[in-house]
């Protein structure tokens, strides 16, 4: 149609052309009018055929309607690209980064190990950034598109361009999903390879480059280890959109790595440029002294090479001889160490044998050591061979021993120095070492000699005593029994005395170290000891309890610090193929009768009975009573009234409460303490107290049984019974569990929880999350059934009462997220056909209006669990549909004067809609509907309620129009098309 209005145009344009007055100039004139003409009618049909496109595209447009703000869906698809863009922009950074450092190794020697590590790291970059747009592209098919397969991912190498062949074969270029944990694990081998060869530079070594490394290593592993758990899955949109959670994680080592690598390029490559310049110019000098010294030996060999006659005449021939060989090695040694530090194309240092190494680097010093002391041995023989005069061989003699001494000691100094800062790892330094080895010696020479002199002086002692005593008996038995100081003299061997002396002194430091505080004891031994005995005691018991108390100090664990990390599961949660807008017919239904009555809850009461924070509280199921827990060590029991009123206060002697939990027929209480479980009668009477070793995280009884129930304790859940017997243990391996549920048909045990390690045993690094997950486990065949990773950290579980679908709650900034629960047949049980297997799929993310600190776990409401609500810190409250994910219901916290901790949900009375929150200073808000008319329209209850109807994307409010005359059918079409425009 396009082509054939066209077609006329022009045939028109032609025609009032041709059809010009005879009177119209001809000529040069005439031309210019009709080119002009001509143009304004090409202008024309060009204004048309636009303006019949803009038509025809307008009438394939959906039709716009009143609020044109985006869905939750379309959120999560900006969301998401936005986030897989930024971290495709970081790679390209570090992509970009490692081409510069490649540009600026080639100046350097010996580079061509870090230019193929750093290419094969590009390579892996490109490798894993295919694999992670096509998980985005899974995710995110309107934003993000894929990478055309045909397309390579990086181009050969330029010399592993030349050297392949026609027979190789090309490698795959473009990775399956499910090499992901292999792609990880090979990602930490190439980094590893890489700082491997950047510390081949021993002339800069950047400490930053290597934690950044090293920490992006530890976390790769950990990662691949992780996600080896899931083979098979990686198509599954779980454990996609966990993948997709691990970018900003990887992202910021990414960008860590960029950073340092940049100023290792500024600062780093010319250091080690102008290092190796100085290093050459080394050896090119040693060289040169090597090549000149060599000259040298060979002239003076010319004097002596033909006196053979005599042994010096043979020994100066052999040291000058052996001097030129040596100073003929320095110079080739030192050629070749030159050439070996400015080679591109040589193996890294760890990848090349140790003697290699020692011999190109310190081969030439050491050999032209050898031969300069050769040289001078031989020089001074020479003289005596020579039979030169007395005072020329004197003084040769003493100025080679003086040379050569010193060259020896500056020698020994060198090598000393080396080994030192090796064994210490640099410590302490060579003169510390000698004058602590000096200390050691002149301590150890003191302590012989005056042991020494104390065993002369008592030999001598004790040998003039026996003379003595042999000489005047009777005077020296007086003196010893007026004095009582002497012992008693017994004839023998000096050594005996001695013997004697050292085990009472033995005996004396033993009974101080025994009761170091009592000095009358030791007065009532055997031998007393010295004053000075005892003042060395004291002083070595002080001395040790200062070390202990410096170890107890030093030894206090350090808390990590919080490093925020991106949170994304804020920003996921529905499936990439569920439809961006809803059907206006999904609105016609309970929708609209629950939107207006959920309008009308606002607080009733007020119950101010705990002094600290709420941390829970529950609802009984009969509706009857209502439980809390407080931190100030007691848990109330309200009766549910239109009055709320106490019921009983249940007080604890020790512990937190963290949990209550009601049973079936809410005649029994669990209230959970830090390590230990009580258990109390619906009138607050404490039937049991039950102490349990571990700490407990969580307590959740059986369906439909009164007398058992599990206990989280760590990586496992024991089966109790009321009077504390452990029943059952179940094992969930290295998971240490948060909070468990319970399948309605008591089969299957739900448990969400951080792992502890990795199954190759590896942790994070101190700046990454641990991975999370939840977890399906059958108790009657004691297996997994499924185990599905999530990225933040997971509070709590619950399980609706068919038991179809499961809420998890997160802490801080991400919202809740409904999953389901399916049953699929079991194909790994080929025994039993009937076998089935659970199987946990992501149905929505519960999205809040703005961002929210949501506090305590989130609950099922409603008839038949229909609702889904959850609390905010500031005092806010939402309310979402569960299976459409749209939020009916935002009680602002300007409505509520406090901040939240916790909210539960009355599931026994459907009208009025009945709710509790707890709070900070410990007041417990009770929220109540009116009682619902089911006969009235919703017309005629918006009226009586007196409530608008309130945008959930605008906070202002939508005035109510005027009631409808005619009939009520009419009246319901008029609120309806109210809401439909309001909430659709």
């Amino acid at each position: 149609m396009l082509r054939a209005h066209a077609a006329r145009s022009f045939h028109d344009t032609a025609s009032s052309i041709s059809s010009l007055p005879d009177s119209y100039p001809r000529g040069e004139a005439y031309g210019d009018l009709r080119r002009n003409q001509t143009i304004i009618s090409l202008l024309n049909v060009l204004s048309e055929l636009s303006n019949e496109s803009s038509l025809d595209n307008d009438a394939n447009l959906p039709p716009a309607f009143e609020h044109d703000n985006p869905t939750i869906d379309e959120k999560l698809q900006i969301a998401g690209s936005e986030s897989f863009n930024k971290f495709e922009k970081r790679m390209e950074n570090l992509d970009k980064e490692l081409r510069n450092f490649a540009n600026a190794a080639r100046q350097l020697g010996s580079s061509v190990g870090i230019l193929s590590s750093g290419f094969r790291l590009r390579e892996r970059l490109a490798k894993l950034l295919f694999l992670f747009r096509e998980n985005a592209a899974t995710l995110f098919p309107r934003k993000i598109s894929r990478q055309p397969r045909e397309a390579p991912i990086v181009h050969a190498h330029e010399w592993t361009e030349r050297r392949r062949t026609d027979n190789q074969p090309l490698p795959k270029a473009h990775p399956d999903p499910e090499s992901f944990p292999d792609q990880f694990a090979g990602f930490a081998e190439d980094v590893v390879t890489f700082l491997n060869c950047l510390n081949e530079f021993p002339e800069f070594t950047d400490e930053a480059v290597n934690t950044s490394m090293r920490a992006f290593e530890c976390d790769l592993k950990y990662w691949a280890s992780c996600l080896q758990e899931y083979k098979g899955q990686f198509r599954y949109p779980a454990v996609q959109r966990y993948i997709h959670d691990l970018t900003s994680e990887i992202g910021k080592h990414i960008d860590n790595i960029t950073v340092n690598l940049s100023m290792f390029i500024e600062i780093g490559v010319p250091t080690i440029r102008f290092a190796q310049h100085h290093a050459a110019s080394n050896l090119l000098n040693l060289s040169t002294v090597a090549t000149f010294f060599s000259v040298v030996t060979a002239t003076t060999l010319q004097l002596s090479c033909r006196l053979t006659d005599g042994v010096l005449e043979n020994s100066v021939n052999a040291f000058w001889f052996s001097s030129l060989v040596f100073s003929i090695a320095a110079a080739v040694n030192s050629l070749l160490g030159l050439t070996w530090k400015q080679a591109i194309y040589r193996s890294p240092g760890h990848r090349v044998p140790w003697w290699v190494l020692i011999w190109i680097k310190r081969s030439p010093l050491v050999f032209l050591v050898m031969s300069v002391a050769c040289f001078s041995v031989g020089l001074m023989l020479f003289t005596y061979a020579t039979e030169q005069g007395f005072v020329t061989s004197t003084i040769t003699t003493v100025f080679t021993a003086i040379t050569s001494f010193g060259l020896a000691v500056v020698s020994a100094w060198f090598v000393s120095e080396r080994w030192v800062f090796v064994r210490y790892h640099g410590q302490i330094w060579l003169d510390d070492a000698i004058n602590e080895a000096t200390h050691r010696m002149l301590h150890h020479c003191l302590v012989v000699a005056m042991r020494n002199v104390i065993h002369w002086c008592i030999f001598a002692i004790s040998g003039l005593l026996k003379r003595v005593s042999f000489q005047f008996p009777d005077m020296i038995t007086r003196i010893g029994r007026r004095n009582h100081t002497l012992p008693t003299i017994h004839e023998g061997p000096p050594m005996d005395d001695l013997s004697h002396h050292h085990d009472i002194s033995t005996s004396v430091c033993s009974a101080f170290t025994e009761d170091p505080t009592s000095i009358k004891g030791l007065a009532t031994k055997d031998s007393k000891p010295s004053r000075p005995a005892i003042a060395r005691q004291r002083f070595k018991g002080a001395v040790r309890s200062v070390i202990v108390m410096q170890q107890q100090k030093a030894g206090r664990p350090l808390m990590p610090q919080r490093i925020p990390s991106f949170d994304w599961n804020s920003a996921m949660g529905m499936s990439p193929t569920r439809p961006s807008s809803v059907d206006l017919d999904a609105i016609r239904g309970p929708r609209a009768t629950l939107i207006p009555k959920l309008k009308t809850l606002e607080p009733v009461q007020d119950l101010s009975v705990h002094t600290a924070l709420i941390r829970h509280l529950q609802f009984s199921p009969s509706g009857k009573y209502l439980a809390t827990s407080s931190w100030d060590r007691s848990s109330v029991i309200f009766r549910v009234e239109d009055a709320f009123s106490i019921h009983a206060i249940l007080v604890h002697v020790r512990g937190f409460i963290g949990q209550v939990a009601w049973s079936d027929s809410s005649t029994l209480l669990l209230t959970r303490l830090p390590r230990g479980i009580k258990v109390w009668t619906e009138d607050g009477f404490c039937k049991k107290t039950i102490e349990r070793p571990h700490s407990v995280s969580s307590v959740v009884w059986l369906p439909a049984n009164e007398t058992q129930f599990f206990s989280v304790e760590g990586s496992r859940v024991l089966k109790l019974d009321i009077k504390g017997r452990v029943l059952d243990s179940y094992y969930f391996g290295g998971i240490q569990l948060h909070n468990v549920a319970v399948t309605p048909d008591g089969q299957r045990l739900l448990g969400v929880g951080p792992l502890l390690a990795a199954p190759n045993g590896m942790h994070p690094s101190r700046t990454t999350r641990v991975e999370k997950c939840i977890v399906v486990f059958n108790m009657e065949t004691r297996t997994f059934e499924n185990q599905t990773p999530v990225f933040n950290d997971v509070r709590d579980i619950t399980v609706s009462k068919r038991g179809g679908n499961v809420l998890i709650s997160f802490q801080y900034k991400t919202p809740p997220q409904l999953w389901k629960m399916e049953l699929v047949r079991d194909t790994k049980d080929r025994e039993n056909p009937y076998a089935q297997t659970a199987r946990l799929i992501l149905r929505h993310t519960y999205e809040p209006t703005a961002h929210v600190d949501f506090v305590g776990p989130s609950y099922f409401g409603g008839m038949d669990d229909q609702l889904v609500l959850c609390a905010g810190k500031a005092g806010d409250i939402h309310i979402w549909e569960r299976d459409t994910a749209i939020l009916l219901h935002y009680i602002r916290p300007q409505m509520f004067g406090g901040d939240l901790t916790c909210v539960a949900w009355n599931h026994s009375a459907d009208d009025p809609f009945m709710l509790a929150t707890g709070s900070h200073d410990g007041t417990v808000h009770i929220w109540r509907t009116p009682m619902w008319d089911g006969s009235s329209d919703d017309g005629s209850y918006l009226e009586h309620a007196g409530m608008s109807v309130v945008d959930q994307h605008t906070p202002s409010p939508i005035l109510r129009p005027p009631p409808v005359p005619g009939s009520s059918r009419e009246h319901r079409k008029t609120a309806l098309t109210i809401h439909t425009k309001t909430f659709g």
